[in-house]
């Protein structure tokens, strides 16, 4: 089976331990994605919902660098630090996909990164 190894200058570096993405058997597969604005290597600072926006923004470079986008999304993971914020962050989350949303499951953050409030991985369609 071919893979291949998506990296996308237009989304932050992904750090040596693993790649941005791979795309294999039809599908591509996103690692967690940090809201990190790829312009100043920051996190965006502000509420959960400019998070996951970011955090889709730089997933949909990714996708677009493997030939894909958000519209072929199958599948997402979700991972907050505060459970206070799934609410906001799924209200952001119905922005980007106001109709046929991918399968979405939440996570608990395993740790604390100052800062940073989600993380999306996600899987879509080559």
């Amino acid at each position: 089976m071919l893979r291949t190894i998506i990296a996308s200058s237009s989304a932050p570096a992904a750090p040596a331990s693993y790649s941005q993405a791979v795309k294999a058997a039809g599908l591509v597969f996103v690692s967690g994605t940090a809201p990190i604005d790829p312009a100043t290597g920051k996190i965006v600072e502000g509420p959960v919902q400019a998070q996951v926006a970011q955090c889709l923004t730089n997933i949909a470079a990714i996708l677009e660098e493997a030939g894909s986008s958000l519209a072929q999304a199958v599948s997402a993971t979700l991972i907050i630090a505060d459970e206070e914020d799934f609410a906001p962050a799924s209200e952001e989350w119905e922005r980007w996909f106001p109709t046929d949303p991918p399968a979405r499951q939440g996570a608990k953050m395993p740790v604390r990164v100052p800062g940073m409030k989600v993380s999306i991985a996600m899987i879509a369609l080559a």
